[in-house]
């Protein structure tokens, strides 16, 4: 990634778009941001889908009372944000990187990255077929 990106480039437009979308539970405008061959990775979800990685995000939601943005670092076709998440669950807040990869404009690929080991303890207590908390999506 380059240092000297300018605070309005396509890709920060665009990453910033997907991202706040997605936090307001806007999945067609988060979707819109998604560009062909799209992958999304995290420890929990794998999807080829411009939607199928936000299923859940409403559970999600649901537990979210804020979110922070750390860093944000912006190359041409590249991207990386760095956010807290903070939730009303027994995880609390939720130290979450995000990369993105973007061609033409749009993002072709995200790798999500977040400690799951309190999620697996929460999915856990709350035992098969429940699906009340929803880890980052």
């Amino acid at each position: 990634m380059t240092d000297a990106v300018t605070t309005d480039s396509p890709t920060r437009r665009t990453v910033r778009a997907y991202h706040e979308a997605r936090f307001r539970g806007d999945v067609a405008t988060a979707a819109a941001q998604i560009g062909d061959g799209f992958a999304f990775r995290s420890p929990f979800v794998t999807s080829t889908s411009p939607t199928g990685h936000l299923d859940g995000l409403d559970g999600l939601l649901g537990i979210v009372t804020g979110v922070d943005l750390i860093s944000e670092l912006y190359g041409d076709t590249e991207a990386t944000l760095l956010y807290d998440v903070h939730t009303a669950s027994p995880v609390g807040t939720q130290h979450t990187a995000e990369h993105f990869r973007l061609h033409d404009g749009r993002i072709t690929a995200i790798t999500l990255i977040f400690d799951s080991a309190p999620w697996q303890a929460l999915m856990a207590a709350v035992g098969p077929g429940r699906e009340q908390s929803t880890p980052p999506a």
